[in-house]
């Protein structure tokens, strides 16, 4: 039979309303029995990713590139009736940038979860 662990160190943590009802629901989703299993799972198993605000921004702005070429392109298309090759490839040149960015981000994540 497994030992119990005599756990004896307690630490506190002052919450919003808002924090709190979201741990709750976290714990909730976690299927686990206690509360205390589910902190100590999350202080000791999980994982804090930070990306740089440089990254993301670099990310937003990208897409919000694509996003506002995509407009044009409609709103030219809905007044001529007409679509352009160079159009579909600047959206797909533009698109790939951004999996290359978010294929980034994912390698990151790998190196983390190492």
């Amino acid at each position: 039979m497994k030992e119990k662990i005599k756990r004896t160190r307690s630490v506190q943590v002052r919450l919003t309303e808002e924090e709190f009802d979201y741990l709750n629901h976290k714990f909730e989703l976690s299927g686990l029995k206690s509360k205390s299993e589910f902190m100590r799972m999350m202080f000791f198993e999980g994982l804090v990713v930070k990306f740089s605000d440089d990254d993301m921004q670099f990310l937003m702005r990208q897409i919000s590139g694509v996003t506002n070429n995509v407009n044009q392109i409609a709103t030219r298309v809905n007044s001529t009736d007409k679509i352009y090759a160079n159009d579909i490839e600047e959206i797909r040149q533009k698109q790939e940038e951004i999996w290359q960015q978010l294929r980034y981000l994912e390698s990151q994540l790998q190196l983390v979860k190492q």
